[in-house]
């Protein structure tokens, strides 16, 4: 989750936007068998070109339902792979929209196998952009802040990639439209098109959709993965040296944040607290919890699947 420069990835999907049934399909195949991408029979066994296949792997690497040893020699299944997508798991077809905003999180925040993602999500705040100033965003990171050279065409391909794949457009060319749909990501409406397609609009919103119990699963990774039992509601909404900003990657407004947060805490009394001291915010972890429990409680409906 925290940002390593000599851990970065770019380029791996194949100029291909992940689409609805590669997640459930590529990883029942590969729990099946976990050589499955490597098979002669690849295609014929996902339904794919040879190119979709890299593809395929490289999203659930994106989506961090698989990952690979650090000698490259083994790929396993994650925990939050075998908790959601399983044949018993929580969501094995993704077809809950709360399973969607759980993928944005896995993605936005994954810096290592989706650095494009984590930096436009993370680090690029503005509200109204051209394809191009994304682009040229995301080679200015990469000039800043990346320790090896990459491709401006490749960062393009990125960018082209994350457009398709969160954009809603308001062109009337259906081909486009319905290859955007073909992404699960769409629904959430992080990203829409205007102007035809030439100005896309990024901004902070209510986001009522997203579920209190996905969003206090990202809440809490991140503070488990940081080893705070407490953070400021500003270092939630606004973060510095590429860290992982919860606010921006969800796209909240900063009442939008505070609102979830003040949910959170009245269902989950005994493990949360959010105070105000000399007119700061603070958000407090009283005792310790594993953020999928909070994946349960959605997903079983203990607490009913709260919405705020």
């Amino acid at each position: 989750m925290q940002f390593d420069s000599k851990k970065t990835t770019f380029g791996r999907h194949e100029t291909f936007a992940l689409r609805y049934s590669w997640l459930s399909k590529g990883y029942h195949e590969f729990i099946r068998n976990p050589n499955v991408f490597n098979d002669e029979d690849a295609t014929v066994i996902l339904g794919v070109g040879k190119n979709m296949v890299s593809s395929i792997k490289s999203w659930l690497s994106a989506c961090q339902l698989i990952t690979t040893s650090s000698n490259g020699k083994e790929v396993k299944s994650t925990n939050i792979g075998q908790l959601i997508f399983d044949k018993d798991g929580y969501d094995p077809y993704l077809e809950d929209e709360g399973t969607i905003w759980l993928i944005h999180w896995l993605i936005a925040s994954n810096s290592h196998y989706a650095t494009a993602f984590f930096w436009f999500f993370n680090n690029f705040h503005k509200q109204e952009f051209t394809q191009n100033e994304a682009l040229l965003g995301l080679v200015d990171f990469v000039s800043q802040d990346i320790q090896r050279e990459i491709s401006k065409n490749t960062l393009k391909q990125d960018i082209n990639v994350l457009l398709r794949m969160y954009g809603r457009s308001t062109s009337n060319n259906k081909g486009v439209v319905e290859e955007a749909l073909d992404s699960p990501l769409v629904l959430l409406q992080l990203i829409s098109s205007i102007s035809i397609g030439k100005v896309f609009k990024s901004a902070p919103s209510e986001r009522k959709g997203l579920p209190v119990e996905i969003f206090g699963y990202a809440l809490i990774d991140l503070m488990n993965n940081l080893n705070f039992d407490q953070i400021p509601i500003k270092d939630l909404m606004y973060t510095e040296d590429n860290s992982v900003s919860l606010g921006a990657i969800f796209r909240l407004t900063e009442d939008a944040l505070i609102s979830k947060l003040e949910k959170l805490a009245a269902t989950h009394s005994n493990i949360f607290e959010l105070r105000e001291t000399a007119g700061i915010f603070q958000f407090y972890k009283l005792a310790e919890i594993d953020s999928v429990d909070l994946l349960g409680k959605y997903y079983l409906n203990d607490t009913g699947a709260m919405v705020a």
